[in-house]
């Protein structure tokens, strides 16, 4: 008789992910393989709230409790821990995770069911930064406002530095002059010293030369990571893949400067936060909210919802929003109608001058900020 549990939508959403980490995170690609085959691993998905049953918040659970105890075998699988780690495709893998998980099945639930995807990839800092450029030189000063911002770190943006590189295929061609930061952008670093975020650009952009001026920040989070917290800034880590040890190590050095200077983070929900926040903002500020893989989690209803209230807001002062979304999984946004249905990431601004809502359509770009290719 065939086992319907090898059938449930939650074994599909693993294989799933299965398929697609495959090639930038075999590790994440492994441990789904075995937890696909394994009820016992799972069935414990079913235990998040609903819209959290996603493969990632249980390989973020395990990734959890692999840190606090990287002495245990199975962290000898995780590269952002070990030196020389073991390959994926070993099948001694399986009965480790097995024995793993279920040896610690309280702790497993717990997780799953009090804590949220909550990815703060400070790479897409790097997408953000164009479009910046573009806004403060129209009308002056940013107040950044970062919705589903974790635990802020996106905020920091003027804190890290800058390299964006041409890809093979714009290799050696001069930069023009749309490129806002003319000769020279391309290639040289500029930023504050933090961790450095590069990004390989195909096409002609608005590249800076110079950091432009953010005022002030902040970020608005449902359940916000406390960044000096270093059970939560465990979390924060936990939700970043193993295999990307680039990304778990820029993380860490992100991590540093928030404890040093924690961001200002607004408790609330996108749609009913976002109005108060921006009305703090004195005039002579220019607000510009970002959202980054944000809006996917909510529901269609609530996307249209926080589009209709930034509508509402742009009536009465001038506004800009940035997004870095999936067309696929967020078709109420105003993305280009050419990408409408693309499981792709389109870096998108949105501009309300004068009451009136214009949309520019940036670039097509890389989830966590490695390449940026300009329309």
């Amino acid at each position: 008789m065939r086992d319907p549990w090898n059938d449930s939508e939650l074994v599909q959403r693993i294989r799933a992910h299965q398929r697609d980490s495959q090639s930038r995170a075999p590790l994440n690609a492994a441990l789904c393989g075995v937890i696909a085959q394994d009820r016992s691993l799972h069935t414990l998905l079913a235990h998040a709230p609903t819209e959290q049953q996603l493969p990632v918040l249980l390989l973020a659970a395990i990734h959890f409790l692999v840190l606090a105890e990287p002495d245990h075998e199975l962290a000898a699988w995780y590269p952002n821990v070990t030196t020389d780690a073991r390959d994926p495709t070993d099948p001694a893998l399986a009965p480790v995770l097995h024995e793993f998980v279920n040896d610690r099945g309280p702790s497993m639930l717990d997780l799953l069911a009090t804590r949220r995807v909550q990815t703060n990839e400070i790479g897409r800092c790097a997408l953000f930064l164009p479009a910046f450029v573009l806004a403060a030189t129209e009308l002056g000063p940013i107040a950044h406002v970062d919705v589903g911002t974790s635990a802020g770190l996106n905020t920091l943006l003027p804190r890290y530095s800058y390299r964006y590189d041409a890809d093979d295929e714009t290799h050696g061609e001069a930069d023009t002059e749309t490129d806002v930061g003319g000769p020279g952008a391309r290639g040289h670093v500029i930023g504050a010293g933090g961790p450095l975020l590069t990004c390989s650009t195909r096409g002609s952009g608005p590249l800076p030369n110079s950091m432009p001026a953010v005022s002030s920040a902040r970020g608005i989070d449902i359940d916000p990571v406390d960044i000096t917290d270093p059970v939560d800034a465990r979390w924060l880590q936990a939700c970043c893949w193993p295999d990307q040890t680039d990304r778990f190590d820029r993380l860490a050095a992100a991590i540093e400067l928030a404890r040093a200077d924690p961001p200002e983070i607004v408790t609330g929900h996108a749609v009913s936060a976002i109005r108060p926040v921006i009305d703090r903002i004195p005039a002579t500020e220019q607000p510009v909210v970002t959202t980054s893989w944000a809006l996917n989690y909510l529901v269609p209803e609530a996307r249209r919802a926080f589009l209709d209230e930034l509508d509402r807001v742009g009536a009465e002062r001038d506004i800009s929003w940035v997004f870095a979304e999936s067309p696929a999984l967020t078709p109420e946004l105003p993305h280009a109608p050419d990408l409408i249905g693309e499981h792709t990431t389109a870096l998108t601004l949105v501009r309300w001058r004068d009451g009136a809502r214009r949309t520019e359509h940036l670039a097509t770009c890389h989830p966590h900020g490695y390449w940026l290719h300009w329309r």
